[in-house]
């Protein structure tokens, strides 16, 4: 299938050199002696060009942005995950670092049958030791500093005399400047398209990583500027990538696709796992040299192998092309450049939903990622090295158990099983209310064993989201996903500072397992009440205002009315790929539109047709 586009280019190339129609070659061939020519020829194997038509021939462009995305959200968590564990080693020990177990001896209010000898011990500077959890303060990475004093033994450290509100400003400048560019992410997105901005974003905190250890050595100051522009760059990737969805992923594959995002779960537990050998045996430096230099290294294919839409790509295969332009929603559009409708998001209640839903789930998760290797060292008693493979394991598995919830999120709605509405609110459940519920067990589970099964179970079920909520966002704005989620992001990313800071009040120094239980009851509590929101006011119909006439002022061509209504029962058939009309008497048109779209070559006549097409639904409906 995948391989016809290409041999007929190889087919039209050799037969227009058989019948002279290069003028070039015809005349060439009038003034010099003759020459034979093999229609036959193959091009170069070697060239790159002709690699990447083969590649494309058996590999779909839909699997291709699928890896971009993946490997992008993994490399874009390592360089922004980094400083955290790298400060750990950078900062004289005693300033902020420790972790409140000190001479083996564990927390008070350790679990019964943990095991104090376990522990290692941190040699410090000073004789105070307190288990303070200084808000935004998100250095405390006790799975590092074993691996630091082995460093120190081997002469890879340098220390810097960085007291732990410095630490603060340096880890939590990200985070600020994270969520006040979420929006401009969605504008730029409309703006510039997915390439570019993702593309930038990449490149500028790779850039940052590199340029790390240098400016330790000037000031912490230029750290802070440094991880105040990652932070802004960093926000623009997930606006931008939910923009591309809906332009190439059908909705049965919808899911499925989301998954992609959850590689920020790999790089997460890579950079646990991983930083701590690195800075073991090279030093806290080529930590930083080694994310940036991935993030530099996956620019380079980004480049190469990305495309805003289907009909940009210059090596798609045929067969492909019409599947996406068949299968993705009807209302989808060309809306780069387009006024967004930030009046009509800002007021939707579905869009509060998914905001107020996330902000939830994000509080849970922030728990698991900030205060889970403090609760393993000081309440389990695990020593430094068990510690950072618990600490970055589960978010490793997490990303197996997201791509099943994804694959079984699809079945469900090619099966036709249950509506997209009921599919999205029962994976949304699974990701808060599991979560939820099981956090409520682990401050009172006295097996450690069995404590770190659930603690497992919590954390892989966090990533059933990406089939619920997350992926919502492109069902009810398809063209306009990247500033729907810009929007979301802005509100439910704020728990992503309010979670440690809560954490910080309630654990006081030395803390007890009573207080580790309050933390968990809190962030039930907030996971489980947050997704009333999304029961209530969430749904899968495709929003009035995502029409893009209606948000460059023009005539409606869609929308709650008269678009696919999932809620409703209305769903995607396993034969045709297409979702239901209210109005059966529209398919026909739909089919005779579609085909007249596949004749014409011209991108300007494709909008034309396409306007035209809603029009006619318009006037039809």
């Amino acid at each position: 299938m995948y391989n016809s586009s290409y041999n007929s280019l190889k087919q039209v190339s050799s037969s227009d050199v058989a019948n002279g129609k290069n003028s070039a070659a015809t005349t060439s061939a009038s003034k010099s002696p003759p020459v034979s020519i093999r229609t036959n020829a193959t091009p170069n194997p070697f060239c790159f060009n002709t690699i990447l038509h083969k590649l494309n021939a058996k590999v779909p462009a839909r699997l291709v942005l699928y890896l971009l995305s993946w490997s992008g959200f993994l490399v874009s968590f390592m360089m922004r995950t980094d400083m955290h564990l790298a400060i750990v080693a950078m900062t004289l020990p005693g300033n902020g670092n420790s972790s409140g177990s000190i001479g083996g001896r564990c927390a008070d209010g350790s679990l019964p049958n943990s095991t104090a000898a376990l522990v290692t011990s941190v040699n410090t500077s000073t004789t105070t030791t307190t288990t303070t959890i200084t808000p935004l303060n998100i250095s405390v990475i006790p799975a590092a500093e074993a691996l630091v004093s082995a460093a120190a033994e081997q002469g890879h450290r340098q220390y810097y005399d960085w007291s732990a509100a410095v630490q603060s400003l340096i880890t939590g400048s990200f985070f600020c400047c994270y969520v006040l560019s979420q929006v401009f992410g969605g504008i730029a997105t409309q703006l510039f398209g997915t390439k570019k901005v993702f593309g930038w974003s990449q490149f500028v905190t790779a850039l940052c990583s590199l340029l790390m250890p240098a400016c330790a050595d000037i000031h912490y100051g230029l750290l802070i500027a440094l991880r105040s522009i990652q932070g802004c760059a960093s926000g623009l990737t997930w606006p931008a990538m939910y923009a591309v969805v809906g332009y190439w992923i059908p909705l049965i594959e919808r899911s499925r696709f989301m998954s992609s995002f959850q590689g920020f779960s790999i790089g997460t537990g890579l950079t646990f796992v991983l930083g701590g050998f690195i800075t073991k045996r090279f030093g806290w430096q080529y930590v930083f040299y080694t994310t940036g230099s991935l993030g530099m290294l996956w620019c380079v294919f980004w480049y190469l192998l990305a495309f805003n839409t289907p009909r940009e790509h210059p090596r798609i295969t045929k067969d492909e092309l019409e599947y996406i332009e068949i299968n993705i929603s009807s209302e989808m559009k060309e809306s780069l450049g387009k006024k967004v409708p930030w009046k009509d998001i800002i007021t939707s209640k579905p869009a509060w939903a998914i905001a107020i839903t996330t902000f939830g789930r994000i509080w849970i998760h922030y728990v698991f990622i900030i205060n889970g290797p403090s609760f393993m060292k000081n309440i389990l008693c695990f020593d430094y090295e068990a510690n950072g493979v618990l600490s970055g394991m589960p978010h490793i598995c997490s990303y197996i158990l997201s791509v099943v919830f994804c694959y079984i999120a699809d079945k469900l709605l090619d099966r036709r099983c249950m509506t997209l509405t009921n599919i999205r609110k029962l994976f949304t459940a699974l990701s808060q209310i599991v979560p939820g519920v099981l956090l409520l067990f682990i401050g009172y589970i006295d097996d450690i064993v069995l404590l770190l099964v659930v603690w497992f179970i919590a954390v892989s079920f966090i990533t059933a989201s990406y089939a619920g909520a997350m992926a919502n966002i492109v069902d009810i704005a398809p063209n306009f996903a990247g500033p729907v989620l810009a929007f979301c992001q802005t509100i439910h990313m704020s728990a992503s500072f309010l979670s440690p800071l809560n954490s910080g009040m309630i654990l006081q120094n030395n803390a007890t397992i009573e207080q580790w239980r309050t933390v968990f009851i809190v962030a039930a509590i907030v996971g489980n009440s947050t997704y009333i929101a999304y029961q209530v006011y969430g749904t899968a119909e495709i929003q009035k205002w995502d029409s893009i006439d209606t948000a460059t002022g023009g005539s409606v061509g869609g929308g709650v009315g008269d678009g696919p209504s999932t809620a409703n029962g209305d769903l995607l058939t396993c034969e045709t790929g297409k979702r239901n009309s209210r109005n059966n008497g529209d398919d026909g048109e739909d089919d005779d539109d579609d085909d007249d779209m596949e004749s014409k070559e011209d991108n300007q006549m494709l909008k034309k047709t396409t306007n035209g097409k809603s029009k006619d639904n318009v006037a039809n409906n």
